[in-house]
């Protein structure tokens, strides 16, 4: 509850800054797209986590929005299932009613980015023809759409690298970058919002702070990339101990098997784990040197009165990091890695906003 009292509270507290009102329904739109698209990312989520990626064989963009809807509809999609290697080889065992379970979770993934599209088409259209958006808005939301499209296309990919092949799961390196293009599309949503309300005297010039929110956004993107490669690989199950990996600190001989650094960094379960917990201490470090540096700043700017959201933001992201990896064998597995996964886009989010408000303006800290 104080994880979701956080966001919440600092949703609240940009939404009252002083915006442009004649853009505040296209930043509304912008925002409930945004959240959206996290729902997205956290079906995207459970689906792999559920190994559902794979249940559904073929891209019908139109009629695929539609389940089996008899019997018989079922059995031919079962059959097709049957076919590609993940049944063969992992779920072999499955019945039909195992099938729908997986199959639910992939058939949501996907429909909700068919609504998103909608979402974000149909209004885009009435506010062309209301004139609510000017002509300098049409090519970033041209960008925007095609960040859209570029994300249902990795999608497929990924799906169709697993169909006719011996793979039984999708590569954790496809996985990563489509969890890393659906983050920068979210990304450039909030930066679209915040740009057309957020008038320039609301922010804070003060580059040693800058500089310092660009590396975390930087050291953000490349966890989120290893929280992507845990996820894909199953790397917790390899070491589900914290605050040792199997009872070393720096398990170096386990960490360098794989015959070269790349590979070893990429591919090696405990090297990945190794990396992750590391990137994690290290962005916590770096956002208490930040919330100090932000202390200084004046009271009455934007980043003073949300100093505390993003160490508060980490501090519960490393902590549900922890439970995921210490439960990753049994029936919390799920929950906590969804949250822990949640927790991670927060982030992202947060630091998203405070380098928006750190980018230049009339106040300096």
């Amino acid at each position: 509850m104080f994880f979701l009292g956080g966001i919440i509270a600092y949703i609240c507290v940009f939404m009252e800054a002083h915006s442009l009102r004649r853009n505040r329904p296209v930043a509304i739109w912008l925002y409930i797209g945004a959240i959206m698209i996290v729902v997205q990312i956290l079906l995207g989520g459970i689906t792999r986590l559920t190994g559902s990626g794979l249940s559904i064989t073929e891209w019908q963009p139109i009629l695929g929005a539609l389940p089996p809807m008899n019997e018989e509809a079922w059995q031919q999609a079962f059959h097709k299932y049957q076919q590609i290697a993940q049944f063969k080889y992992i779920n072999n065992h499955f019945d039909l009613e195992d099938f729908k379970a997986i199959y639910f979770w992939e058939w949501l993934h996907r429909d909700w980015g068919r609504l998103l599209g909608f979402v974000f088409l149909f209004p885009f259209i009435y506010f062309v023809v209301k004139k609510k958006i000017g002509k300098s808005m049409i090519g970033p939301m041209i960008i925007l759409f095609l960040l859209g499209g570029l994300q249902g296309v990795i999608g497929w990919i990924m799906v169709k690298s697993g169909i006719g092949t011996d793979l039984v799961y999708v590569s954790h390196i496809r996985l990563a970058v489509h969890f890393i293009a659906a983050l920068v599309l979210l990304a450039y949503v909030i930066w679209f919002a915040l740009k057309i309300t957020v008038p320039s005297g609301r922010l804070t010039d003060s580059r040693p702070l800058k500089r310092l929110n660009f590396w975390l956004l930087v050291a953000i993107t490349i966890q989120l990339v290893y929280g992507a490669f845990m996820a894909g690989t199953h790397a917790a199950l390899a070491a589900p101990t914290w605050p040792d990996i199997n009872g070393h600190w720096v398990p170096s001989q386990q960490m360098l098997n794989q015959g070269s650094f790349i590979a070893d960094i990429t591919h090696n379960l405990i090297s990945i784990q190794f990396i992750h917990r590391t990137l994690a201490y290290l962005i916590t470090a770096l956002i208490v040197i930040w919330t100090f540096k932000s202390t200084k700043l004046p009271v009455d700017s934007m980043l003073y009165r949300v100093r505390f959201i993003p160490l508060a933001v980490v501090l519960l992201q490393v902590l549900l990091g922890v439970l995921s990896l210490v439960n990753s064998m049994n029936d919390m597995m799920l929950t906590y890695s969804i949250l822990h996964q949640f927790g991670g886009i927060v982030l992202m989010s947060v630091m998203v906003f405070t380098y928006f408000y750190s980018r230049g303006g009339k106040i300096r800290g």
